[in-house]
């Protein structure tokens, strides 16, 4: 192996597959405490210049946060963008270690930029929110099971909807004190709470699942979270902007926070009703909305502002 090597871990719930790019080197390690210090020791002698995994929905956790903690140069990618490009080199095979090789020459090709890992309270705030949206998933699941539940079924469902609804209440109860304790926090959030649309939900979504606000400019902001248009031309073709991608959980809650201030923020409103009025879809306008609101969260947070000081968008 060489000190140029670069790395792909393909990783599953048992043990994990790590490849080397461009020697083709290869091994298995068990995905455990000692077979992560065993393959973290070895990374760390190899010294690649990157590491990428695939987020996997927990299973690679441990593995990354070993990898940062080793200082290691370690992103996590996104599982589709990884499957599209094995499409354009035309990799159809998926195996353990054709994944693994694929991921490290997704590293040596496309090199994408190594997240920060989250701190223990910011993982701790993130784990809270994720909780608290599979549990309102789950009382939606019950409220939709109800209204078509036979009777002997209406009172098991009526009982678990209220335990669920507790659960919900004691997680908010929960995120309050977390973010309480935070001094820190505790000021974003209050930052964030002076613009009109902008309420808990939103606000500590914002905390939790996007830590790069107020370090990004508008468009590398927008672009990360998904509500900035991509163009889709072709010759004389001019097609629809679309977005796509990004991160879900605070394009949701950017949707409803959009919702709300184009009926009480007198900024957005203005913005909403002139793009009505110029002939865009509602849905168009609104989406606009969302951006907009985020490049003005986002310009709040990077210059320490609040709403009534700073009511239009950065330029830069």
């Amino acid at each position: 192996m060489t000190s140029s090597a670069f790395v792909g871990i393909d990783i599953a719930k048992a043990d994990f597959v790590v490849a080397c790019r461009p020697d083709g080197a290869s091994w298995t390690a068990t995905n455990d405490p000692e077979g992560i210090a065993a393959a973290v020791g070895r990374m760390r002698a190899l010294a690649p210049p990157l590491i990428v995994l695939e987020a996997t929905g927990g299973y690679e956790t441990a593995l990354v946060a070993a990898l940062a903690a080793a200082t290691l140069p370690v992103a996590v990618a996104n599982p589709r963008q990884v499957r599209d490009f094995a499409k354009a080199t035309g990799q159809l095979a998926k195996t353990d270690r054709v994944d693994a090789h694929l991921l490290a020459l997704f590293a040596e090709r496309v090199h994408p930029t190594p997240r920060p890992l989250p701190d223990a309270a910011l993982q701790h705030l993130e784990a809270l929110m994720t909780r608290r949206r599979q549990l309102l998933d789950m009382v939606t699941a019950e409220r939709n099971r109800l209204e078509h539940a036979a009777a002997p079924i209406r009172r098991e469902i009526t009982q678990h909807l209220r335990w669920l609804e507790r659960r919900v209440a004691a997680v908010d109860r929960d995120l309050d004190d977390t973010i309480q304790k935070s001094p820190v926090w505790r000021a974003k959030e209050d930052l964030l709470r002076t613009a009109p649309g902008v309420g808990p939900v939103v606000s500590r979504t914002l905390l939790a699942d996007l830590p790069e606000l107020g370090q990004l400019n508008r468009k590398q902001i927008a672009a990360l979270v998904g509500v900035a248009p991509f163009a889709r031309d072709s010759g004389t073709l001019r097609g629809k902007r679309v977005v796509w991608g990004g991160r879900a959980p605070v394009r949701a809650v950017l949707y409803m926070g959009a919702l709300v201030a184009t009926r009480r923020n007198p900024v957005l409103r203005a913005f909403y009703l002139r793009l009505v009025a110029a002939g865009k879809p509602k849905k168009v306008a609104l989406v606009a909305c969302m951006r907009k609101l985020l490049t003005i969260l986002n310009a709040m947070m990077r210059t320490n502002t609040t709403w009534q000081q700073i009511s239009q968008p950065e330029t830069a």
